[in-house]
């Protein structure tokens, strides 16, 4: 199941107590175990993982939080990240909360400079092939680019015990992102037919069609299986805009493509990443561990 648009809003779960737990537990191949930090709601958890070539266990900040009756693993990694790396973690961990052998997961991040093709993707919106490695993703949308200074968030969760209704999910994800970027004074919004998040350029000229121009700062594309969640989101925060040439980004031409710094604001990752985890309990309904690294065992 694969979906790129969304609609709806979500319910909200009440916050409960904040905890600290380790249990020993299967892992998946090539991870190592790790502590995990979060809200206990009287259910068994397993520990959190990480994928040991994505970066080194130092460069890995784990933070909890604790979306239904669940504990969320929020993960941040720095530097940048392998990209096929990334999709074979996170489609492991996707299998092994769907088997009930893991907790679900926020995965913070950043790639090296890269397109994507989505399962709608029309080759001919590939304008520069040769320019930087393509690869074939299995979610929604079509052709985006990842790279430096740009938030990836891959977002595993289930959204089966949220109610399988995927159209609030994603709407809420979309809902998770403006609530973000208004922390930063930006107002995002959703364009029907044009899926992500965009901002008004009043500043610059309106388009042939009278209309005004408005750019896109953050992309959604997702893909269910097993009524797990996984892919996500990216903001753009500073990328080298000049990048996004290279393809004709999601099939929408005719607009352009922005950032925080694009829009003048002095916005750090660190800055963004702490509006992301407290816009999360905002829109998601629930609570959080306090910011904390957890080292390995």
């Amino acid at each position: 199941m694969i979906w790129d648009a969304s609609c709806g809003t979500g319910d909200r779960t009440p916050p409960l107590l904040v905890t600290t737990r380790t249990r020993k537990a299967p892992l998946l191949a090539g991870t190592t175990q790790t502590r995990a930090i979060g809200v206990d709601h009287g259910c068994d958890h397993d520990i959190g993982v990480t994928f040991r070539p994505a970066a080194p266990i130092s460069q890995s900040r784990r933070r909890g939080c604790c979306p239904g009756n669940a504990l969320v693993e929020w993960i941040i990694t720095d530097g940048l990240t392998d990209y096929l790396t990334a999709v074979a973690w996170m489609e492991a961990r996707a299998d092994a909360i769907a088997r009930g052998e893991a907790d679900e997961a926020i995965w913070l991040l950043e790639h090296r400079a890269l397109y994507t093709a989505g399962t709608s993707a029309n080759a001919a919106d590939l304008t520069d092939p040769d320019r930087f490695p393509v690869y074939a993703a299995r979610r929604g949308g079509q052709y985006t680019y990842h790279g430096p200074g740009q938030r990836v968030v891959y977002v595993m969760l289930d959204v089966g015990k949220r109610g399988r209704d995927v159209r609030q999910f994603v709407q809420q994800l979309e809902t998770w992102i403006i609530t973000a970027l208004a922390d930063f004074s930006v107002t995002g919004e959703i364009r029907p037919g044009r899926v992500g998040v965009w901002v008004q350029r009043p500043e610059k000229a309106a388009l042939p069609d009278g209309s005004p121009r408005e750019d896109k700062i953050a992309a959604i594309g997702i893909r269910l299986r097993k009524w797990i969640s996984f892919h996500g989101l990216s903001i753009n925060l500073d990328p080298d805009l000049e990048h996004f040439t290279g393809i004709v980004p999601c099939g929408i031409s005719g607009h352009g493509v922005t950032s925080l710094v694009d829009l003048g604001l002095p916005v750090t990752m660190n800055d963004l990443d702490l509006s992301l985890k407290h816009s999360f309990e905002t829109v998601f309904g629930e609570s959080t561990s306090p910011l904390g690294s957890v080292s390995q065992d």
